[in-house]
């Protein structure tokens, strides 16, 4: 079973429906049973599932549905799968290992391409360099206060169970 995720950092339940071939109401009665499967709701909400909640379901359904687990079973199996993973990672990655993709997406990497391209003065490149080299720090700063809100988040997660 081999699903492709598009590239985006947001999914409605109706698209995580449609990428597992389970109906709405599946996927949130899998929320109740599966704490790893938790999706953030909008202001509206929505609820909005993040590429690890789709995965994730993605791998509830593959244990329900294709390995015949039942709810228990796949909830220890996953628990297992879980702490094993973070054993692995917390032992090979590096303290400040990048989780997060430097890249913009590509609707801006193709507007900011055309534009740098039509741009021949290198003497105001070279006057903006400074700046830009200080924004794209900042920015790497804030990428960082991000991830460690999410070691903080799951590890509050963690300590729920």
């Amino acid at each position: 079973m081999s699903v492709t995720i598009p590239e985006k950092l947001f999914f409605k339940i109706g698209e995580v429906c449609d990428l597992a071939g389970v109906q709405a109401h599946v996927l949130r009665y899998w929320e109740t049973e599966f704490s790893m499967l938790a999706p953030q709701k909008n202001r509206a909400g929505q609820r909005t599932y993040r590429r690890r909640d789709v995965e994730m379901a993605l791998r509830i359904k593959e244990l329900l549905y294709d390995e015949q687990y039942t709810i228990a079973g796949a909830k220890k199996r996953l628990a297992n799968e879980l702490r094993h993973a973070n054993r692995e990672s917390s032992t090979t990655i590096s303290p400040k290992a990048p989780t997060r993709s430097l890249r913009p997406p590509p609707s801006l990497a193709a507007k900011f391409a055309s534009k740098s391209a039509t741009t021949t003065d290198a003497s105001t490149n070279n006057d903006q360099r400074p700046a830009l080299r200080e924004i794209a720090e900042q920015l790497r700063e804030i990428l960082d206060l991000l991830d460690e809100g999410d070691e903080k988040i799951a590890s509050l997660r963690r300590k729920k169970r």
